[in-house]
């Protein structure tokens, strides 16, 4: 029985989502409804809970490995979820999925060389290539019949003129919710391919697929040239500051020769709750999952429901996957500090600015919404007062 609907906040924690310094210094102010990070307020699920208790309670912490049960709960779940034959023995443990990316790029490419990016997209993509030093190279997604999609015109003049040598793909792409499709993905692995680039693809929202889309990975393609970050539990089962990442390599030659990099610097070596977590989770975590979705996606349809009766001029890209949504403010018509000053200051919600994804999307906010719904519901009241009184 899950407990979605229930407000969890009576006991003590350091979230960072809440933590006053953090919402000082990016939103002005720490009297603010926290939405801007990506994790959940609910209750994970009690397999994941009972596993914990079961290491916590023998009071042994001695050297503990496991990774071989965890590949294989993960190529399990894959192929129960999403039809993918995946190789347990091709997988590679990381501390985090960003860890896995910034490795990635620095092996694959050289100091100068382009990568591709979709924007708007996550923020954090943006370091781990800077910090490699190496070069962002914008493919902006455009929007064709309300929709947002990927621009191959675009992609391919850049593949040949920006000495682009992996294209960093975010499937389901976050902030905008895509979930890319085959015809989709068998175009952009053509032109990866005759341009000679890799494509790693962020997977790591895989599991947050609503009703109307089907996920489909770089790994369903039987391209081993290209490589999946799959994630880790972190966004399917609330368990952000407790998991790993882990890299999909298919090419034998590439996968021995990242998993030495790996190795040279101990970051392969994950911990007993993290791997214990992960199992339990993959194997007895899907009803919980299944009922997340549901719960998630009759959030949006309230929100969708809400926006068009009591705020028209806000408008919602309907996400096919993540729990973010991306809202468009730009109708009402306003600057980009009036903006925030009636998100941050009026409305009180802390919400994720649309020029963290992209400097040109300042009329933009990411919202999460992996909240009971009646939190979701006071925030757009809010927004709803805060809009009606004039920013």
């Amino acid at each position: 029985m899950n407990s979605f609907s229930t407000l969890h906040d009576n006991y003590e924690h350091h979230f960072a989502k809440s933590n006053p310094n953090m919402l000082k210094s990016m939103f002005g102010s720490t009297d603010l409804m926290p939405l801007w990070i990506a994790d959940m307020d609910f209750k994970v699920a009690e397999p994941i809970t009972a596993e914990l208790k079961r290491l916590v309670d023998r009071g042994v912490y001695a050297y503990e490995f496991n990774t071989d049960e965890v590949f294989k709960a993960i190529s399990d779940w894959n192929l129960k979820r999403h039809q993918l034959k995946l190789n347990s023995t091709s997988f590679l443990q990381v501390s985090s999925v960003l860890t896995g990316i910034a490795l990635l790029i620095r092996e694959l490419s050289n100091e100068g060389d382009g990568v591709v990016v979709q924007t708007p997209v996550y923020h954090q993509f943006y370091k781990v290539i800077t910090t490699a030093n190496r070069k962002i190279v914008r493919n902006p997604l455009k929007i064709v019949d309300g929709n947002y999609v990927m621009d191959f015109d675009d992609l391919e003049v850049k593949l040949k003129s920006e000495n682009v040598r992996i294209i960093l793909l975010c499937n389901p792409h976050n902030p905008i919710g895509r979930v890319w499709n085959r015809q989709e993905l068998q175009k952009l692995i053509e032109l990866a391919n005759a341009n000679n680039v890799t494509i790693i693809s962020d997977e790591i929202h895989s599991d947050i697929i609503y009703s109307k889309a089907v996920f489909n990975s770089i790994t369903s393609f039987n391209q081993k040239q290209h490589i999946a970050v799959l994630g880790s539990p972190a966004k399917t089962f609330g368990m952000q500051s407790i998991s790993n990442g882990y890299l999909y390599i298919a090419n034998e030659d590439m996968f021995n020769r990242i998993k030495a990099m790996v190795a040279s610097m101990y970051l392969d070596h994950g911990n007993a709750f993290s791997a214990f977590a992960t199992i339990a989770a993959y194997t007895k975590g899907e009803a919980w999952v299944d009922d997340l979705i549901v719960y998630i996606e009759h959030t949006i349809d309230w929100i969708q429901g809400f926006l068009q009766k009591e705020i028209p001029q806000v408008k919602l890209s309907r996400p096919e996957g993540t729990y973010q949504v991306w809202l468009d403010f730009s109708k009402l018509n306003i600057s980009e500090d009036a903006l925030q000053k009636l998100i941050f200051k009026k409305a009180k919600l802390a919400l994720a600015p649309g020029t963290w994804f992209d400097k040109d999307h300042s009329q933009f906010m990411r919202m999460n919404i992996a909240s009971p719904i009646s939190k979701i519901q006071e925030a757009f009241c809010q927004l709803k007062i805060a809009i009606d009184e004039g920013a």
